[in-house]
């Protein structure tokens, strides 16, 4: 007895996947940068509003943008058949992009120093650390 069933053919398939991919990377780093800018206000009024000093930026910085890029690559790659790695190492160089640009527009000046290339590596690993999670522990 044949299946009358239809069933999409194969271009429509990949191309939905594709679709779904690019607003699971989207969302991913709109997650991630939720983080960031929450956490940096919510320093940024308690350096202002307490007796705490400014000497730590560097390293809230920089670990805010670790754990963000780790959500951003999880979220990317929850939804993935396969290589969760793949998929959060490009969230996470997504995000050293827009965070890259945003300080060239704001310091009007384009300079590659070790924060920088620091930030760039640091969101390529925790970018692909999220993605290795976020594949092996969905459900």
């Amino acid at each position: 007895m044949k299946s009358t069933a239809k069933t999409k053919p194969e271009r429509f398939t990949a191309i939905s996947d594709a679709g779904s991919r690019v607003n699971a990377l989207a969302s991913g780093t709109l997650i991630a940068f939720a983080i960031t800018c929450t956490v940096l206000i919510g320093y940024a009024m308690l350096i202002t509003y307490s007796t705490f000093t400014g000497e730590n930026i560097p390293l809230v910085v920089t670990l805010t943008c670790l754990v963000s890029v780790i959500v951003s690559g999880f979220d990317s790659a929850k939804g993935a058949p396969s290589k969760g790695w793949f998929w959060g190492i490009i969230a996470g160089a997504i995000y050293a992009v827009i965070l890259v640009s945003i300080g060239v527009w704001v310091n009007r000046s384009f300079i590659i120093d070790t924060r920088t290339l620091t930030l760039i590596i640091l969101s390529i690993a925790g970018g692909g650390l999220g993605g290795v999670l976020g594949i092996n522990l969905r459900r």
